[in-house]
């Protein structure tokens, strides 16, 4: 690895929702216009024209904002650096209590390796890297498990003993 791997949010869900709704408001328009004397007319008082352009709309709206945000993740040797436009968040590899790298038990996606949670010293809630959600997975895995080698693993919970929630 290069001192520094820099991995981009993927943003191709966003993209297929907005043109998928955009697709669905034209398709709906050509099938409900009428062609009256060589002209092609849009019926503007039906309700559903509204309520798919609402969602063209929001979907469009939600795309430019990731976007905007322009969300990263940094791996260097020293650090995790989790970069967006406004803000970086930076994990010091030696602050690193423990690291896991597997599957989520309430996601069913494919995958052997859906998810990196890594355990900061002086936090009380683990930081979570959702591999998929990010540009060149594999490579994002293999830096990964470089970095899990030099980290301690997650301890295992005595048989019978659940996690406590606290409210």
């Amino acid at each position: 690895m290069s001192t520094e791997s820099i991995y981009t949010y993927k943003l191709d869900f966003y993209y297929q929702q907005t043109l998928i709704y955009l697709a669905t408001l034209i398709l709906y328009v050509v099938i409900k216009g009428t062609i009256v004397e060589d002209q092609f007319t849009v019926i503007y008082r039906d309700p559903l024209i509204y309520i798919i352009a609402l969602f063209v709309f929001s979907s469009a709206v939600v795309l430019l904002l990731n976007r905007l945000r322009d969300r990263k993740l940094i791996v260097r040797e020293d650090a995790l650096i989790f970069h967006s436009r406004r803000r970086e968040r930076r994990l010091p590899l030696a602050d690193i209590e423990w690291m896991h790298i597997g599957r989520e038990r309430l996601v069913q996606t494919a995958g052997r390796y859906q998810v990196v949670v890594v355990k900061i010293k002086n936090r009380r809630r683990p930081y979570r890297i959702r591999i998929g959600r990010y540009e060149r997975e594999s490579e994002l895995i293999r830096d990964m498990e470089r970095i899990a080698q030099g980290v301690p693993k997650r301890k295992k919970r005595p048989f019978g003993m659940k996690r406590r929630r606290t409210f």
